[in-house]
């Protein structure tokens, strides 16, 4: 049997870097995308392909996927993940931010959706796992057009379930609160119930384990990966 074949944007450092590395240990065939080119040498190293292009690009978007089906004739997984959008006053964020940031947070997902559905319902379905924030539970002042769209994420995810679960292709969303990629002051620190942020590989392996077969029945979910920061449920 061939090896699965994952597709992971935004892959360069984080947790994209850190996604790409639990899956090459999982012996996926990686193919990998970042507008960094230090994705090329991550790439080499996990002997996968590497991409340079933008996710809030379409064309990238379909450039990524149809070089892994090129090369290896399938896409099995895909992880989506991305940077920021724009910070700001709530009402003084520009409509040209909450544009850039619905590229950035949705519409990524939604183009890739659109070339990797055909190529799994072709073979044996397939998963998507987007990586998102918590924000989606517990919405921030601080963060306003990241917590509003990805509210708007977790929506879509539950509508592809409904849509695609029973052609064997499913969709979730992980929710990670604060992560060690990005440093934290110590107010937000206490603020966390495990009083510290959470690893980059923490939030790999439960991508991973979304997108392994030990995950069959899961989809349509948005999972907090938080250290017990979100008070919704």
């Amino acid at each position: 049997m061939s090896k699965k074949v994952a597709v992971v944007t935004a892959a360069s450092k984080g947790m994209g870097a850190a996604c790409a590395t639990e899956l090459a240990q999982r012996e996926y065939e990686l193919v990998l995308m970042s507008r960094s080119d230090a994705v090329l040498e991550l790439a080499n190293k996990l002997q996968g392909i590497g991409l340079q292009g933008d996710i809030m690009n379409p064309s990238d978007l379909e450039r990524v996927v149809f070089s892994a089906l090129n090369r290896y004739g399938r896409v099995d997984a895909v992880v989506n993940n991305t940077g920021h959008p724009a910070k700001g006053d709530l009402l003084g964020i520009s409509d040209q931010a909450w544009h850039d940031g619905l590229d950035l947070v949705l519409l990524n997902v939604i183009r890739t959706a659109r070339h990797v559905v055909p190529i799994m319902e072709k073979k044996d379905g397939g998963c998507i796992v987007n990586i998102s924030s918590f924000g989606a539970r517990e919405p921030s002042l601080d963060f306003p057009v990241s917590s509003s769209l990805r509210a708007a994420l977790s929506a879509f995810t539950k509508l592809f379930a409904d849509r695609y679960a029973d052609r064997g292709i499913r969709m979730n969303s992980v929710l990670p609160g604060y992560v060690d990629s990005y440093p934290i002051d110590s107010e937000t620190k206490t603020s966390i119930p495990m009083q510290r942020p959470g690893s980059v590989k923490e939030i790999a392996k439960m991508v991973a384990f979304l997108l392994s077969d030990d995950a069959s029945y899961i989809t349509g979910q948005s999972i907090c990966v938080d250290g017990g920061l979100g008070r919704s449920f």
